[in-house]
């Protein structure tokens, strides 16, 4: 690679962190990354109606969770500020205004009235929708209607032609002049049209590659033909493919939850396994399911990127997700768990050692952060709900005996620690000259309410010793 690439994730503030926003962003960060190169995030907000200071808090808070961090833009500034584009405003009038100079761009002043009127008789007479090219009625209209409002439109070459490049992911791609029409720059307010300010935006970020959804194949013709009339250098091209939902449908806002970046978060995904998912959606290395970041930064390249649509699947994403709660250090997950657990009503403060024990005890069954809190709340609570199937087979006169020792023993240690109440239990059993299992079941019965439970010794480091001294009083208070 000649230059170290400069590539950017553009989003627009209108909504929250979108799945296949995420993965362009991650794919750019990525290409960036093990290229040695830069990764801009700058705000596309010119849809002032919809484009909120909420929506933009959702997309950095989505970035700064799955840990894509970018090198310029917001919070961080950079060589060629402003990074949003309503703040750019002159840029855009300045640069129409050269083109109107150059005889490349004009005024138009016909009204939306009138264009609508046209488009609506067009595709009566043709039949089918998308049909209508604006008929160039003012490319050479001399006069200027008094105090009525303009937009600025390109003016495609007249001669025959085409225009193509090369794309990363879909190869070269052509399409004729006279496919084109002459298309609308900037709004009568000044607002600049996607096709125009991220053009004027690439270019002046100094952007060398390009990558983004295949939805945005056909406006890179009229985007190239703006290079053109410049005397711009335009970047590479990179096209995603789709990503689809369950139902092999577009994964959209309106129709899938699982479209919602934090959504996955708030139930209990974590951000290795999301991007671990997402970075599949479309790119491959061999057969290598399980990725890591390093692993990942080593490997990214677009020309690896598929134009097959990937397709959502939830079953390998709580797989995953199982896979990273099973592997990553016990103490990074139980920072995570803290707020589940709160939010199921039984808080521990952050730096509680119950927190990586949960870990511990759980991760080889939980599949998410919110099934690991749920198996950990009846630990943290006062008391317990005894099954009486359970307590009738395994709290009996005899097994109480065995239970009052354990309780003893266990009230006298020095140190609550797993290897120290396993100890007891096993010093109990060799006593009573019978198996482990007659000892821990009782033990287990009074201290959970049934028969499962993670080790015996784990179980009663979970509920702690005050809380367990009070659930085998309770349980010997039966008999």
């Amino acid at each position: 690679m000649a230059s170290a690439p400069r590539v950017r994730f553009a989003p627009s503030p209108t909504g929250y962190l979108h799945i296949g926003g995420a993965r362009t962003a991650l794919f750019n960060y990525l290409y960036a990354r093990r290229f040695g190169g830069t990764f801009i995030l700058r705000i596309e907000d010119t849809d002032q109606e919809r484009s909120t200071e909420a929506s933009l808090q959702a997309i950095l808070d989505g970035l700064k969770w799955l840990d894509i961090g970018w090198d310029e833009g917001p919070e961080k500034g950079g060589p060629y500020p402003p990074y949003f584009q309503t703040q750019r405003l002159d840029t855009y009038r300045q640069h129409a205004e050269q083109l109107i100079a150059a005889g490349k761009a004009y005024r138009c002043y016909c009204t939306p009235e009138e264009i609508k009127e046209r488009r609506a008789r067009a595709e009566k007479e043709a039949g089918v929708t998308g049909v209508y090219k604006y008929e160039g009625t003012c490319r050479d209209r001399k006069d200027v209607p008094a105090g009525q409002h303009s937009v600025v439109r390109f003016k495609m070459p007249s001669q025959e032609g085409s225009v193509s490049f090369d794309d990363f992911v879909l190869g070269k791609i052509t399409k004729e002049y006279s496919d084109l029409d002459d298309w609308v720059m900037l709004r009568a307010d000044g607002i600049p049209l996607y096709n125009f300010g991220c053009v004027i935006d690439d270019h002046l970020m100094d952007i060398s590659l390009v990558a983004r959804g295949q939805e945005h194949v056909n406006s890179t013709f009229p985007q190239l033909m703006l290079y053109q009339a410049f005397g711009w250098e335009p970047p590479r091209f990179a096209h995603l493919p789709l990503i689809l939902g369950p139902d092999r449908e577009k994964l959209s806002k309106r129709k899938h939850k699982e479209a919602d970046v934090m959504l996955h978060k708030a139930n209990g995904i974590l951000p290795e396994a999301l991007l671990n998912f997402v970075i599949r959606l479309g790119w491959s290395h061999g057969n290598d399911e399980v990725i890591s970041r390093q692993q990942m930064i080593e490997w990214f390249d677009f020309k690896d990127v598929g134009s097959t649509s990937g397709v959502w699947n939830p079953e390998k994403l709580l797989w995953l997700n199982q896979h990273y709660l099973k592997t990553l250090p016990a103490s990074d997950i139980a920072a995570r768990l803290a707020p589940f657990l709160a939010e199921q009503g039984s808080p521990l403060p952050a730096q509680d050692p119950r927190l990586e024990h949960i870990v511990v005890a759980f991760r080889e069954r939980a599949k998410t952060l919110v099934e690991m809190a749920a198996m950990a709340v009846p630990y943290l609570k006062q008391g317990v709900a005894i099954d009486e199937k359970a307590a009738a087979k395994h709290l009996t006169a005899d097994s109480l005996k065995l239970v009052r020792q354990v309780r003893d023993d266990a009230a006298a240690l020095p140190e609550w620690t797993v290897p120290a109440l396993d100890t007891v239990i096993k010093t109990v059993s060799e006593r009573a000259g019978v198996g482990m299992g007659k000892v821990a079941q009782p033990v287990r019965v009074a201290i959970t309410g049934n028969t499962t439970s993670p080790g015996i010794g784990e179980t009663l480091l979970l509920v702690g010793k005050d809380e367990a001294l009070r659930r085998l009083d309770a349980a010997l208070a039966r008999g």
